[in-house]
């Protein structure tokens, strides 16, 4: 970690913001570089001060850096791969904190070549929120991050990322590219679905009736469009299983209020409310409840 001088932050989110912040608390002595198309992000992020330079131009960003992180929408890591190679210098690490791995691992192996060296990232942290305005320092500590390598990652920087996540307030899980993307179709990407779905079912007039267990179950759908899609195109196979298993489930409550069944329904719901207890206690027992 003594090595690191200067880090560069592409998208200044949410998750992109707190990322610089939490390198200006952890590692003070790091240069922090950020970086966003949007030239009025970009002002923002000046007038926050989330970094200690906000470039305009991604070349002059990434120059000269140890890390590079990408936090920017999924679909737009091919391109920065190929865009940012020519101005990394060599040995520089490049990772992201995208909730899909198997697709970013392959573009980075295609675009990035072998002097520079990819490593996946998965912070598991963040809101409904967007924007550099909502960016905090402490966004990751004691949240989980998952770190994914392949067969030709390079050691020495998967180390390193590792470290940096932990430094950052990070409870870090490694995995491969597949089973990141296997478990996190289930655990994130079709809940997502599964509220996008539950608020599209329900009409304006009825919604306002609502309490607090429909606002706290469809939260998630108010994530931006564009992220999630992404997210759905580039993990798309594991989704749709999710959501095949999602219907499964459904229809056998169905089928059981259908006959108004009273074992069978709670059967359903008991056996929901002990697997929730018992990821409760589990959440607990590593500090993890948010």
């Amino acid at each position: 970690m003594k090595e690191l001088h200067k880090i560069s932050v592409l998208g200044m989110g949410l998750l992109g913001a707190s990322i610089t912040l939490g390198i200006l608390r952890s590692f003070p002595h790091v240069k922090t570089y950020g970086y966003s198309h949007r030239a009025i992000t970009r002002k923002k992020a000046r007038q926050l001060g989330v970094a200690d330079i906000i470039s305009d131009d991604i070349d002059e960003c990434v120059a000269n850096c140890d890390i590079v992180i990408l936090a920017t929408p999924i679909c737009t890591f091919e391109n920065i791969f190929r865009q940012i190679r020519g101005s990394l210098p060599d040995g520089s690490i490049v990772t992201d904190v995208g909730s899909v791995k198997v697709l970013p691992h392959r573009w980075a192996e295609k675009q990035l070549g072998r002097k520079n060296h990819y490593v996946g990232s998965h912070p598991i942290a963040g809101s409904e929120k967007r924007g550099v305005e909502y960016a905090r320092d402490d966004l990751f500590v004691e949240s989980q991050c998952i770190v994914t390598r392949t067969k030709n990652t390079n050691s020495k920087a998967f180390e390193t990322i590792k470290k940096f996540w932990s430094k950052i307030g990070c409870k870090v899980d490694v995995m491969s590219p597949a089973e990141h993307d296997r478990i996190l179709a289930s655990i994130s990407h079709v809940p997502h679905i599964t509220a996008a779905a539950l608020v599209n079912a329900t009409d304006n007039e009825k919604m306002k009736y609502s309490g607090r267990g429909f606002f706290d179950m469809t939260r998630v759908a108010s994530g931006a469009s564009s992220v999630w899609t992404d997210i759905f195109l580039t993990n798309s196979g594991n989704t749709v299983k999710g959501i095949d298993k999602v219907i499964k489930e459904l229809i056998r409550l169905k089928t059981a209020v259908k006959k108004k069944s009273r074992s069978q329904i709670e059967k359903q719901l008991n056996k929901a409310m002990r697997t929730r207890e018992s990821l409760i206690k589990y959440k607990m027992r590593r500090n993890e409840v948010f």
